[in-house]
Parts: structure tokens; sequence; C-alpha cells
């Protein structure tokens, strides 16, 4: 949907200018371009590390291509969190074979969506080995599990401020390139009227190019990557739900349902779904 919105962005805004009669090549300005992205370009590098380029890097592209997590995503994540649950039930230590090396074990493997859940994978094994290894009060564990989210967030986040910051420092890059565009146009004043224009014109396109890419593109892009920020840490929620439900020794099943109803409702699956594909939880997945 974000390409597509862009593109509907595009076509209104230049739909509209020569629907008036506008000409498009009069927009075509190269220096304009080159002062306004070249600038906001170098802002960028002032103000980021090389790893926080390439995390913004991911989080536009990511943006590009994400959407809503299914239902069928969180039921996978709560099956796997009940197979966890029951092992640990059963035998503490018969977890740490799974938790040490998830790649190997049996019941990631029937979940593959966790497995590949990179982040989603280390938080769920590392918070589980310090249990197994120095058993935490539910209090403590979640004040753990708090700190590592957090961190999380607010690494996921420089992103969306730094793509908002850029965004709001459009249109003053914008106007910087349309005083330069009027700079030049006095050293041109004993032209003529029509060079005059077309460099008045020039100028005045820098200022349109700023505000439009602010707030066409940057400023909804950056409403976007928040908001898949946000949907990802659910899925961290989700599992936090379960993880602190365990420690206060709660049944598999009560855990998975703390889990549930932390899921957001279009997304949640039912209670008889869960109930129905966690019977058989361990051999065939339900559907």
């Amino acid at each position: 949907m974000v390409l597509v919105g862009g593109i509907i962005v595009i076509v209104c805004v230049l739909g509209g200018y020569t629907m008036h009669h506008g000409k498009i090549g009069v927009l075509i300005q190269p220096t304009e371009f080159l002062i306004i992205f070249g600038a906001a370009g170098g802002a960028l590098l002032i103000g980021n590390s090389v790893a926080q380029l390439k995390h913004i890097l991911h989080s536009i592209i990511h943006a590009t291509k994400s959407k809503s997590r299914s239902r069928e995503e969180y039921l996978e994540l709560l099956l796997c969190l009940y197979e966890l649950a029951k092992v640990v039930k059963t035998n503490p230590l018969s977890l740490e074979p799974h938790v040490e090396k998830p790649e190997a074990s049996d019941i990631f493997k029937r979940y593959p969506g966790v497995l590949g859940h990179a982040k989603g994978l280390k938080f769920i094994c590392d918070t589980l080995k310090v249990q197994i290894s120095s058993p935490m009060s539910p209090y403590d564990l979640e004040d753990l599990m708090d700190k590592d989210l957090k961190s999380m967030l607010e690494e996921e986040e420089h992103g969306v401020h730094a793509i908002s910051q850029i965004g709001d420092a459009m249109p003053g890059l914008g106007i910087v390139a349309a005083v330069l565009g009027v700079v030049i146009t006095m050293g041109k004043l004993a032209e003529g009227k029509e060079a005059i224009g077309e460099n008045v014109a020039a100028a005045l396109v820098g200022t349109f190019i700023g505000i439009l890419i602010s707030y066409g593109f940057m400023q909804p892009l950056a409403t976007k990557i928040k908001g898949d920020v946000e949907n990802d840490m659910k899925y961290f929620d989700v599992i936090k739900c379960a993880i602190l439900a365990l420690a206060k020794e709660c049944a598999p099943k009560v855990c998975v349902e703390f889990s549930r109803r932390s899921i957001p409702p279009s997304e949640r699956p039912t209670f008889d779904e869960v109930d129905k594909a966690t019977s058989g939880a361990g051999g065939q997945k339900a559907a």
C-alpha cells in the first residue's frame, strides 16, 4: 500500500497541475533536486551512525512490504509457546536443548514462522535460559523482559524519529533552494522578463519539492514505520505474557490464554480455535 499511496500522491498532484495547463518540464529542475536531497542526505549522515543508517534503510524497505500479522501467525506462536510450557511443566531441564539450539529443536521446527523470527526467537530462548539456570520471581522476570523490550523499542523507533526529522526539514531545505534561486535571479535582472520569470519559477519549484516530499511522502512513511514497530512489539508482548504466566506456575493452557488475550482483537484467534489447536499440539498442527 505504501507504493500505491505514493503513486496516488504523484498522479493527483501532477494531474491537477497539468489540468491547469501547467508544463511538467518546468518542474524538472535537477539543481533544485540536488540541493534539497543532497542536503537531506548529508543531514542523515551527520545525525546517524553507519549502523543506524543501515537500520533506517531496512525500516524503509520493510515498510514497503509489511502488513499486519495474521491470525494464523499468532496461532502458530501460541502453539509454540504452549508446547514450551508443557515441557517446562513436565521436566524443566529437558527444555535446555530446545533453547540452546532452537534450530535443532523438534518443537521450533514445527513452527517455522517462530523459528524464522530471529528477534522473537532470541527473546524466547534468552528469557527461558535465565529461568532454567537461575529462576526469578515473576516480578523480577517481568522487569527483565520490560528492559529488553524497551531497548528493542528504542532501537526500532530511532528510524521513525530520523525520517520524521528529515521530513520536517524538507520544507526548510526547499526554501534554501528557492532562496539560492532568487539570488541567481537577482543577477539576471538585465536579461528581461522572460529570463527572470524562468528563474523565479525554477526557484519556486524548490519550495514545492520540499513541501511535497515532506507532507506527501516522508511524514506518511514515518507514520507507517511507527505502525510497523508497534505491530512488531505486539508479537513480543504475546511472548512476554506466556512466559510471565509460566513463571507464576500457571497451567500451559492458561499461559496461552494470557497470551491470546494480549493479541489485538482483529487478529486474535478465538478460544475454541486455540483450544482445538493445543489439543493436537506436538503432533499434527491444527489448521
